[in-house]
């Protein structure tokens, strides 16, 4: 579908990459990996069109559609959701336009037996045909399948999309791009502003689409239950991989490790010719084994060894004084906007020490109880900070407060105070911003690079209660790993608002579930939460948060089904429910795999009898043409047999 050849980019006279060559074909799932600057949303730049490249081409097949997600976009204000979402199917609009428009010039035209008129009822079918293949009928339920599925309400269809945060607005743009059915999908960080429920209704997304993917995520529980090939950008070099990410990370050390082990061998192999070679070239005797030797020396070519960056992320949060047995005490918080409930009755205490996590769908108030700690909204109930404790927050959109006129060295040198301005370029240094690039502008950062320059700022002063909200966003995967071991290694207490599982996962002791307007405390890591819950993916968490959630009607008028019964436990679905639901979806994930088998094994045929059609002797090859009908029809058959088992897929 997608050449890449020999392509190099280079930003003043420095190569980012150099000579990248590989293909993207039908259906794959690759994941663009690398460091932080590496050149990995560069690339999707260059195969979305939206960049050009210093050298080297982009060859796609005609009629390839490509559809692009870029980190950050600017997003219109100017309609509904529902509407905005609509945009997706423009094409659609188009269609039916132009067969309203031949219908109307049938209905008028009276020459029923010309041949013009016979041309206008074929094009009149065929498009007709082509709109019912496109899905024209129920396309409105698949927006609002996919909109669900991404956390957006029905009752939020008919608001203006600048009413919508700029993480929800990014949903819209993701959903838009979903819908559209591109042949091959870019995408830039995409699970970035998505909570866990919706990574993986995400996940289940992406397996189940018909289009070849590329994706730059930080994610590594999402690669690998998406991605089937790894392509890294490394010192320059595009390395292709064609195995998942966590068996990359694995081939990847055995690789250079053998590389090293054949590197060793040829040079003691080549030290023991060339000794031979001294010891003997005098000698007349030995003459002619000295000449083989010689030859034996010119021929051999030099094994190379994998590059490896080997620039590392120090990151040390500073010693904090003591604080307070309890940082933080909530006794019957609430909080209400208007007549929205964002949660009610909170009770928890966090000890000093103690690494906790808030999980939960998008606005159901994660950052909400943050905002009460940090005494930034008010609120209802009590909250007590206790005695001694020093915040340090650390934002969701940190990175882009950041002032884009400054270079990162006046970045950290506006906000330094005391003796630590003296040691700024040692800091920087260990944050991977030593030498020249010290004086970059913030403006041509990457989303990485911008994150590592906010938390460089959280740590200029020790903070005894650390409050990170989303802190992995934009990371890569080594700095999330230093980052994880520094929190680790931190004597103070840390909240953490996050939906990476592989990030929280060994970290945090206890999780606080959002949902419904509760707060619940779960004692354990994520994993040990997700088995409280009792199911084996995430997207079972939002339907049991809906089963305990009571209705306000009910709960106003003191009567009805919430108020006649409690609300089902949390193990409210048994394990042999679980099972057979379970069961179930294997055996449609199943049909879905068959059925698009079988349409790749059609495609195929159907591609090599084409050649064979364009040639003058398969031109006129009756049987051959006849196989052609029988294959195409056969294709139908199978896309409509997928198109059932991906519908059943997607029943609640």
């Amino acid at each position: 579908m997608i050449s890449i050849e020999h392509l190099s980019v280079e930003f003043s006279a420095r190569p980012l990459f150099s000579d990248a060559c590989f293909v993207v074909n039908k259906r794959d799932r690759i994941a663009l990996v690398g460091k932080n600057g590496a050149g990995k949303s560069t690339m999707l730049k260059i195969i979305a069109g939206e960049q050009s490249p210093s050298s080297g081409t982009v060859a796609m097949q005609r009629d390839v559609s490509v559809g692009y997600l870029p980190q950050v976009m600017v997003l219109s204000d100017d309609t509904t959701l529902l509407a905005e979402t609509e945009k997706a199917f423009g094409h659609i609009h188009e269609l039916q336009a132009h067969v309203e428009a031949l219908h109307d010039e049938m209905a008028t035209r009276t020459d029923y037996d010309s041949a013009s008129y016979m041309e206008l009822v074929e094009a009149f079918t065929r498009e007709s045909e082509r709109l019912e293949l496109m899905g024209a009928q129920n396309y409105r339920a698949e927006i609002e399948r996919t909109l669900q599925g991404l956390g957006f309400e029905r009752s939020d269809f008919d608001r203006p999309t600048r009413e919508f945060s700029g993480g929800w607005r990014m949903r819209i743009e993701l959903a838009k791009l979903l819908l559209a059915r591109h042949d091959v999908l870019l995408l830039d960080e995409p699970t970035n502003h998505l909570d866990i429920e919706s990574i993986r209704w995400l996940e289940q997304f992406l397996a189940r689409s018909g289009a070849a993917v590329i994706l730059v995520s930080h994610d590594r529980a999402f690669i690998n239950n998406v991605t089937q090939r790894t392509l890294e950008i490394s010192c320059g070099k595009v390395i292709d991989y064609r195995v998942p990410y966590n068996e990359y990370v694995r081939l990847r050390a055995e690789r250079r490790e053998a590389q090293l082990r054949a590197y060793e061998n040829q040079q003691k192999e080549m030290a023991d010719i060339r000794d031979f070679i001294e010891r003997f070239r005098y000698k007349p005797t030995k003459a002619v084994q000295v000449q083989s030797r010689i030859k034996q020396l010119e021929k051999m070519v030099p094994i190379e060894i994998d590059e490896v960056d080997n620039t590392s992320l120090h990151l040390k949060f500073p010693p904090c004084q003591r604080s307070g047995d309890f940082p933080v005490i909530c006794e019957g918080v609430g909080k209400t906007y208007g007549d929205h409930l964002v949660f009610n009755d909170v009770n928890l205490r966090i000890r000093r020490g103690e690494k906790v996590a808030f999980v939960g769908r998008n606005g159901e108030g994660k950052s909400t109880l943050v905002k009460c700690i940090m005494g930034e909204i008010p609120f209802d109930g009590s909250l007590t900070v206790g005695h001694g404790v020093e915040i340090g927050y650390y934002a969701q959109n940190q990175a882009q407060m950041l002032d884009e006129n400054l270079t990162v060295f006046d970045t950290i040198d506006y906000v330094a105070r005391g003796d630590v301005r003296l040691k700024i370029r040692d800091i920087l240094g260990a944050f991977m911003f030593g030498g020249e690039a010290s004086e970059k502008k913030v403006k041509v950062l990457s989303g990485g690079e911008r994150s590592r320059l906010a938390m460089i700022r959280l740590l200029l002063e020790p903070m005894n209660l650390l409050i990170l909200d989303e802190p992995t966003n934009h990371l890569d995967m080594r700095t999330k790993d230093v980052l994880k071991e520094a929190i680790l290694a931190f004597d103070g207490t840390v909240i953490i608002v996050s939906h990476d599982r592989e990030f929280l996962d060994g970290l945090v002791t206890k999780v606080y579930e959002f949902g419904g307007g509760k707060v619940r405390e779960h004692i354990g890591g994520i994993y040990d939460f997700l088995q409280k819950k009792d199911i084996d993916t995430l997207d079972a968490l939002h339907t049991l948060q809906e089963q305990t959630r009571v209705t306000p009607s009910s709960h106003a008028n003191g009567h009805g089904p919430a108020a006649d019964k409690p609300a089902p436990s949390e193990g409210a679905l048994s394990y042999a429910e679980q099972k057979e639901l379970a069961r179930q979806r294997r055996k449609l994930e199943q049909a879905v795999k068959d059925a698009e088998k079988r349409i790749e094994d059609l495609e195929e045929a159907i591609a090599d009898i084409e050649a064979k059609l364009s040639t003058p002797e398969g031109a006129a090859d009756t049987a051959l043409c006849t196989q052609y009908g029988t294959l195409k029809k056969e294709l139908e058959e199978a896309e409509e047999a997928w198109s059932e088992a991906v519908e059943a897929m997607e029943q609640p």
